[in-house]
């Protein structure tokens, strides 16, 4: 189980993200590696975009060494742009991602979304 802690529902530009997240009932020596990243994509017609702000990658004596009953925190300052955009034809989100990359192939996801500036929508 993967757990997203301390995540607010609307940002500004240039103000500080900090979220925490913990992984839980899942036996770390069978984890490959965890990545935690904040991310922009777009939705609509058209080709989709997607803009990496922040990320971090684990793997090795970076799991097994981290007592997971404390979770791991991440601080960043957000970029002035994209901001988000809630149009018709296009949308802009931002979200949390932690991935979760088993020695088997699995892949666990928690995704966690959040607006960056004062939500635009199309008139």
């Amino acid at each position: 189980m993967i757990r997203l802690h301390g995540l607010h529902r609307g940002y500004m530009p240039g103000e500080k993200l900090e979220f925490h997240y913990s992984v839980h009932d899942i036996d770390t020596t069978t984890i490959s590696a965890i990545e935690a990243s904040v991310v922009w994509f777009t939705e609509g017609k058209g080709s989709e975009d997607i803009g990496v702000h922040c990320f971090q990658r684990l793997t090795g004596d970076s799991i097994t060494q981290h007592d997971w009953m404390q979770p791991m925190i991440i601080k960043t300052d957000l970029p002035d742009a994209p901001l988000s955009y809630e149009g018709t034809l296009v949308k802009i989100r931002w979200c949390i991602r932690v991935r979760v990359y088993l020695i088997d192939g699995t892949e666990l996801v928690a995704q966690e979304p959040f607006y960056l500036g004062a939500i635009t929508k199309e008139v």
